[in-house]
């Protein structure tokens, strides 16, 4: 099946990929490609919830406000007002394909989070994403004109160039991807390709994100030639849960929201008076990141505590049943006790340049979600505007396919996929050792508190390395693990590459070189 009989290819199965295709499935035939499984992506992670206007007292202004402010100023306005605006439609097709938003006395129930002046954000209990996964799973699963295919690893897009008669002209005519089950590299040929692959976040050791995000919509996009902004711009969760035995699993933001605080567990010490006194804990994420990342390093903590024991029991079972069952699994009860917790990898504010119709620089490619980088988080992402830019920007990438489907031309023929001058590899542990020092570096060299030292010591690595990737790549046949190393050393170098053209600091991005924030806010936008 190389040639399947198909109209628009999507990367990914999260809330983008699965939004824009059912906005698509009214009329034409769409193939969704995932990694691994279905619900691998970030969205069924998401605990916190989704933010919108919603609230009597709230409005876009506010909720702009906000955005604007977590984002240092380096958000696009234009952006931050369209995604706000189409925010409360998104809502309401979430509630019409079933979602069981909590509701009070009918009203949906609005919780609040770090940044955001108003409650704002509606939750399914703290599994939000979990429960959007489900339901626009369920609907795509229902639709006959779209068909869902588990088990992709996609290596890159197909362009002009791959054409049996070539062309340079950059055009996306779908990808090639590995077969994870037969091995076998097939191609994947549309008309138009939406590019909703996720983010990066497994390019550090210690990170929130599903295994799967080794950033490879971003590397495909930028081997094509599309351009990358604001990559430097890596969000770190201050609350994960440190746990030896249990990576990544996050502590959501509404613990702080509904009344938890930070302690030092040597002294005993409330301490992020000291960091913002008047926000304390709801300061924004970037600052409560650095506030425990820098008790940790002084105090050389593993960990700091994170404590909602003051509340009554049932207030916490009630508001946070998913972690509070997870952590009794552990033998930790927060009604009871402190929450050990590490700041951690957390979300890729910058990504693939897209604009507001969510078209890259590619004729041929749209894009949505994480792996882009639109506008809308600039600097440091407010707490519950992602899932939201997933279904917006879904949104914006089906109608802009489907408002200029007569003008795109039909494909040419492409070439297969060529595996003539490569053998079976035979030193898997080359993979295992590589992947183990970028996660290693990145996470000591390009982490929360940076330093030119520190990130030309990090490029030069990533250089050697690259070398030998390329070299094993040429010779090897490909897995998703060579696939998975190729990529995450390519979104690595774009990572370091952007902090080191950042001469300040701004939002995520701190640097002990250039503590201040220039007065003009700049995006850092790459090349191929």
């Amino acid at each position: 099946m190389n040639e399947a009989n198909h109209d628009v290819l999507i990367i990914g199965s999260g809330a983008a990929g699965l939004t824009a295709a059912l906005a698509l499935a009214q009329t034409k035939k769409v193939l969704v490609l995932a990694k691994g499984s279905l619900t691998g992506g970030s969205t069924a992670w998401a605990q916190g919830g989704i933010a919108a206007v919603l609230d009597a007292g709230d409005t876009f202004d506010n909720h702009i406000r906000d955005t604007m402010i977590a984002g240092a100023g380096l958000n696009r306005r234009e952006t931050v007002e369209f995604v706000i605006e189409n925010a409360p439609a998104s809502i309401d097709r979430l509630c019409e394909l079933g979602v069981p938003f909590n509701r009070e006395d009918g009203d949906l129930h609005l919780t609040r989070e770090g940044g955001h002046s108003h409650r704002r954000i509606v939750h399914v209990n703290d599994a939000t994403g979990w429960a959007v996964q489900e339901a626009l799973l369920n609907a795509a699963k229902a639709n006959p004109n779209i068909t869902l295919l588990p088990g992709q690893t996609c290596i890159d897009f197909i362009t002009g160039r791959h054409g049996e008669k070539f062309s340079g002209d950059g055009r996306v005519w779908g990808a090639y991807a590995l077969d994870e089950e037969s091995g076998t590299v097939k191609k994947h040929v549309a008309k138009a390709t939406i590019l909703a692959a996720g983010g990066a976040g497994r390019c550090y050791l210690f990170s929130t994100a599903p295994r799967g995000a080794t950033g490879d919509g971003i590397a495909m996009a930028w081997r094509a030639g599309a351009r990358v902004s604001n990559m430097e711009m890596m969000q770190f969760h201050p609350t994960c849960l440190y746990n030896l035995e249990v990576k990544n699993f996050l502590i959501t933001e509404a613990v702080r929201g509904e009344g938890g605080r930070l302690f030092n567990p040597v002294t005993g010490e409330r301490y992020m008076e000291k960091y913002d006194p008047e926000r304390l804990e709801l300061a924004p994420r970037d600052i409560v990141a650095r506030a425990n990342d820098d008790q940790i390093k002084r105090y050389g903590l593993d960990y700091v505590h994170l404590d909602i024991s003051h509340q009554p029991p049932e207030f916490v079972k009630e508001h946070f049943p998913t972690i509070h069952e997870k952590l009794m699994g552990l033998g930790i009860d927060m009604t009871k006790g402190p929450i050990p917790v590490v700041p951690a990898q957390h979300y890729t504010c910058g990504g693939v340049l897209v604009d507001l119709d969510a078209r890259t620089d590619l004729p041929g490619l749209w894009a949505a979600g994480e792996c882009t980088e639109s506008g809308l988080h600039g600097a440091n992402r407010l707490a519950s505007n992602s899932l939201l830019e997933c279904f917006v920007f879904g949104e914006a990438a089906a109608k802009d396919i489907l408002d200029c489907w007569d003008k795109l031309d039909a494909p040419p023929p492409i070439k297969d996929w060529d595996e003539s001058r490569v053998t079976d590899s035979d030193e898997e542990v080359v993979i295992k050792q590589n992947w183990t020092e970028i996660r290693r570096f990145m996470w000591n060299y390009v982490g929360i508190v940076r330093t030119t030292k520190r990130l030309e010591r990090a490029a030069h690595r990533i250089k050697l390395l690259t070398d030998e990737v390329e070299d094993y790549y040429g010779h090897f046949r490909v897995t998703t693990d060579l696939i998975e190393l190729r990529n995450l050393l390519k979104a690595s170098e774009l990572i370091v590459k952007s902090a080191l053209a950042r001469h300040e600091s701004r939002g995520l991005h701190f640097t002990l070189d250039y503590p201040e924030t220039d007065s003009v806010a700049r995006d850092t936008i790459l090349v191929p």
